[in-house]
Formats: C-alpha cells, sequence, structure tokens
C-alpha cells in the first residue's frame, strides 16, 4: 500500500497518529500531519485504513500497491 497525505487540508485533529503512530507524527509547530512512512506494508494496514476513515478533513489517501 502507499500512503499519501494533503497538509493543505489537514485540521490537526491527530486521530491519524493515535492509531497508526508508525505512519504519522504531528509537526511539532503547527499541529498538522506528517507523513513518515508511505509504505508500510501489511504491518501498518489496519491502523492507517482506520486513520483515512476516522480523518475529519480527509486528508489521508491510501492506494493498494500495484
Amino acid at each position: 500500500m502507499k500512503v499519501s497525505i494533503d497538509r493543505t487540508r489537514c485540521v490537526g485533529a491527530g486521530q491519524c497518529v493515535r492509531v497508526a503512530p508508525a505512519v504519522f507524527d504531528q509537526d511539532e509547530k503547527d499541529g498538522l500531519v506528517v507523513l513518515i512512512n508511505a509504505r508500510p506494508g501489511d504491518l501498518g494496514a489496519s491502523g492507517v485504513g482506520k486513520a483515512a476513515l476516522l480523518c475529519p478533513a480527509q486528508a489521508i489517501r491510501v492506494e493498494p500497491d500495484a
């Protein structure tokens, strides 16, 4: 899977960091999402999917590998 984020949409709710801390972090300056692992593999799949569903701004995109 490939994960991407749209920081312009992010509102800093932090749900992504709570459910997938190995994939997402928050910038200390503005609180917006920071992608730390764009290809988490199977280990991060459930957390990343949940993060995308929980994101109030729909700033997370998850695509399957080709």
